[in-house]
Parts: C-alpha cells; structure tokens; sequence
C-alpha cells in the first residue's frame, strides 16, 4: 500500500494579485516541478495553524490565511497526497526559499506557464477560472 500524506498549501497573492510560486530542487521528490508552498500538518494543528508554520519556516515570512480554494487527492507512482490549498496574503516579511530551487511571482492569467505538480493543477485551473 502506498504512503499517503496529507498536506497544505499557500496560494499567496500579492497586491497585484501575482501567486508566489516555488519550484522543487532537484534532489527533492517531483523535481524541478513548480507548486504553492506549504507542508505536512503536525499532530494537533489545524490545517491554517500547519500553513502559517510552513511558510514561517520555509519562507521567512508571516501568513494570514483566509478561504480554501481546491481539495485535491492525487496519486502518484510512490504515494498518495492529499492538497488543500488556501488563499493567503503576507503580513511581514518577504517570502524567500531556503527549501526550493527557485521562486517567482505569477500573475494568475500566466500560471500555465510553469510546469506544475500534478496535485496542484486543479487549483491552479479553478484559480484562472475565478480570475479571469
């Protein structure tokens, strides 16, 4: 039976409504492949709780976390991952990666310019969708 994780992740915008992306290192499971950051949720957590420790620890940065925005089960060749992904906005700091390969602020309309994660493609579309 495979592993199932169960995780969350950030969909930060910014003022010009821009989603901070981050891309996988190569050395990381689904390398170089583009995703919201975020985590695993800790024993007693709520999944914002999870989120806003992630991204401190990840990013350097301070979250508020407001409506959730996809719900995704997604099985790949070695595991099973669950994504909730939420909107979010930085309230201090400014995030920069310790963890991945690169980062980079996209505006909605160009998310599918980046080669993502498969977990993450439904709340990248539902994004564009609502966006538009």
């Amino acid at each position: 039976m495979k592993k199932q994780v169960h995780v969350v992740g950030a969909i930060i915008l910014n003022e010009e409504n821009e989603v901070f992306c981050a891309q996988r290192g190569a050395q990381m499971t689904l390398a170089n492949k583009w995703e919201f950051p975020g985590g695993k949720i800790e024993q007693g957590e709520t999944k914002q709780q999870a989120l806003i420790r992630e991204i401190n620890e990840e990013l350097s940065c301070n979250i508020e976390v407001f409506e959730q925005v996809e719900d995704t089960t997604y099985e790949y060749e070695t595991f099973i991952v669950r994504l909730e992904t939420f909107i979010s906005k930085v309230v201090s700091g400014t995030p920069t990666i310790s963890e991945h390969a690169a980062s980079l602020w996209l505006p909605i309309n160009k998310l599918q310019t980046v080669e993502w994660a498969a977990a993450d493609i439904p709340a990248v579309e539902k994004l564009q969708m609502e966006f538009k």
